[in-house]
């Protein structure tokens, strides 16, 4: 299971029950939050989001849209007990924030809070069931996109057919690694005799604030789900260049032409009270696209 869920959808004020930007990208076993705008511990109790499952925290860059709502949660989690390790993937300069802030209160968290300074492209997640890679978004200021990539998962046990070829339990991990099963007799056992091919890994990548930019089309090439800021309406583009964001056509035109999956529109201006011409403009270019609704769960298409 991978799924999305949207804790913030807007731009850099909120407005119309919208909050700024927060996603939450969910396994079965842990959670990886995805920027930290204003008020995202609030939208964390209102849908019941567990902030103990949290590992990572991953901030895409320093406009306060972005990262204002960090501290709050830093300190909350420090306030209900919280002991695992907290894993913060960010900007160099926050890290200096966030001591600057803790020191003036005279705070010390309750659990280990690890800085991971994001400098250069390339990997800066591999743990068990997930890599994460980082790439540069072209915005006013240092900017991160991030891409979710989930490792391939073991093949399934087909528990009836191992029983009739007599394979030991002891075996079943080996066989879930695709390896064949040689008998007493010597015989070989093919390991598709005797399992199932696992759902293929699933993919999805954040694009935070940018201008258009086609060389974002190679990094995200092909991936599940894509998550692409939308400030403007189309008829805005001059406005969304002069402030390096982007519209509905320019997210799906590189929707299009990576040939993602799904993608998922969001970071609305708050000039807009309503934001379903959104969708309407965007599938006129890319009809597999979806609004990022506050408190909507997206499962990553396989």
């Amino acid at each position: 299971m991978l799924a999305l869920t949207i804790l913030g959808n807007n731009s850099a004020l909120p407005a119309f029950d919208r909050n700024p930007t927060a996603q939450l990208l969910q396994t079965q076993e842990e959670a990886y939050l995805i920027d930290c705008g204003e008020g995202t511990q609030i939208q964390m109790s209102k849908y019941k989001i567990r902030r103990s499952k949290i590992s990572h925290v991953f901030i895409s860059h320093l406009h306060g849209d972005h990262y204002f709502g960090l501290i709050g949660l830093l300190t909350s989690m420090s306030l209900l007990g919280r002991t695992q390790d907290l894993h913060l993937h960010a900007p160099p300069e926050l890290e200096q924030i966030i001591n600057l802030q803790l020191t003036v209160a005279d705070t010390r968290l309750s659990y280990n809070l690890i800085f991971h300074p994001l400098s250069n492209e390339g990997l800066i997640l591999d743990d068990k069931k997930m890599t994460v890679h980082c790439f540069s978004m072209n915005h006013r200021i240092p900017c991160w996109g991030f891409l979710f990539s989930e490792k391939k998962n073991p093949r399934k046990i087909d528990a009836s057919r191992a029983l009739i070829y007599e394979i030991p339990a002891a075996f079943y991990e080996r066989l879930q690694m695709g390896e064949d099963y040689v008998n007493k007799k010597g015989t070989i056992i093919p390991n598709e005799e005797v399992t199932l091919p696992a759902p293929a890994p699933k993919t999805y990548a954040y694009c935070a604030d940018t201008i258009y930019d086609e060389s974002l089309i190679e990094k995200v090439k092909g991936v599940d789900l894509l998550y692409h800021e939308t400030t403007y309406l189309k008829d805005l583009h001059v406005r969304a260049a002069e402030r390096f964001h982007s519209t509905t056509i320019q997210a799906a035109d590189i929707a299009r032409r990576a040939g993602v999956k799904k993608l998922l529109i969001g970071h609305f201006s708050s000039k807009y009270e309503t934001v379903d011409e959104f969708l309407t403009e965007a599938r006129t270019v890319f009809d597999n696209t979806e609004l990022a609704l506050q408190g909507s769960c997206y499962p990553i298409p396989g």
